[in-house]
């Protein structure tokens, strides 16, 4: 584990913020080192020299995500969306089947399993999703923290739910992986986007499958998804990637060349400390609120706050040099790694007036 003066100079020598940005439920901010990554990848195509390093930085985020997950990098599909992913384990399920999801739940976790329209998509509040599942329940589809308010689902009351009823489950970290600990060995399948708490550019999402990929068919494999992608180039793939691979979609290798180096920060830093780091600071904010009088959405242990009927603001915060963001007419601050304590007392003033 890092320690405090170790965590603050990695995080210095990486962030030059030129505003108060507590927005990284929208997108975290770009390392020094990605930047740096990002250029030399765009060089590399410029003076058109081999690409093989690229190629390597796939496997490099492939590994890292991994390792943030708890899984062996086999059962993890690199591809560009959650909303892609989402379609892959929709395409995948019988007609009729019963999926449970969670009321206002992000788009890209729901709407693939909506466009089937031979589904039952059934919505319940987050906090019944456990006792909602049901005998007939086929998968459970869920964000692990809420993209609008930051409210965390209880995982593991839904995973012992799930299975007391033979249901499959699907988890969406995107709003929490980086920042809270992850098991998606504990869940069916798993996926996160990179360009929000994992600090890479847009562009690049993982999926977790089980060892013996749950059922899924490759229904938007293309060549990076054989075994020897370089001999999987022209008519239908003859052998698909033993591995999660097999779910790849074409990689955009300027972000995973970034992405790479975002990944090792996370990694350098440790999950834990960024979890303490950008918990406490939620938890400043929140006290905050409390002395002027404002309740957030009630979300413990969350790095992201939403104060109802504050969302006016955010266009006046913005001119103001502090970023935020306007969630169905509720302010949402989401606390990372480059944020200090100066930055919640800033909003907090900034509210005051």
């Amino acid at each position: 584990m890092e320690t405090t003066e170790t965590f603050e100079s990695l995080v210095r020598a990486e962030f030059t913020p030129k505003s108060t940005y507590l927005n990284t439920a929208s997108n975290g901010l770009l390392p020094a080192r990605t930047v740096a990554a990002l250029h030399e990848a765009a060089v590399l195509r410029a003076e058109g020299r081999p690409l093989t390093s690229l190629y390597e930085d796939v496997e490099a985020c492939r590994a890292g995500y991994a390792r943030l997950a708890g899984v062996p990098a086999t059962r993890v599909a690199a591809g560009a969306s959650v909303a892609a992913h989402s379609g892959v384990i929709a395409a995948s399920l019988p007609a009729g089947a019963e999926v449970l999801t969670a009321e206002d739940d992000f788009t890209s976790v729901l709407n693939p399993f909506h466009v089937r329209g031979d589904l039952k998509v059934r919505a319940v509040p987050l906090e019944r999703l456990a006792e909602s599942v049901r005998p007939g329940t086929a998968l459970v589809a869920v964000s692990a923290a809420q993209s609008a308010d930051g409210r965390i689902a209880d995982l593991p009351a839904l995973r012992e739910a799930a299975r007391a009823h033979g249901a499959r489950t699907y988890v969406d970290f995107s709003q929490t992986a980086g920042w809270l600990p992850m098991d998606a060995d504990a869940y069916d399948f798993t996926a996160s986007v990179s360009f929000k708490w994992l600090l890479g550019p847009h562009g690049a999402a993982f999926l977790v499958v089980p060892e013996d990929f749950g059922g899924l068919t490759p229904v938007l494999a293309g060549w990076v998804a054989g075994e020897e992608p370089w001999d999987s180039c022209y008519g239908p793939v003859a052998e698909l990637a033993h591995s999660a691979r097999r779910f790849d979609l074409t990689h955009a290798l300027f972000t995973f060349a970034g992405l790479r180096r975002s990944l090792d920060l996370i990694e350098e830093l440790g999950v834990a400390a960024v979890h303490a780091h950008d918990v406490g600071l939620a938890d400043r904010f929140r006290a905050g609120l409390a002395a002027l009088g404002h309740e957030p959405v009630p979300a413990p242990g969350s790095a992201i706050v939403s104060v109802p009927g504050l969302g006016g603001r955010q266009p006046d915060l913005s001119r103001a040099g502090i970023e935020v963001s306007n969630r169905a007419g509720n302010l949402r601050a989401a606390f990372h790694l480059f944020n200090t304590p100066a930055d919640v007392d800033h909003l907090l003033d900034a509210l005051t007036g």
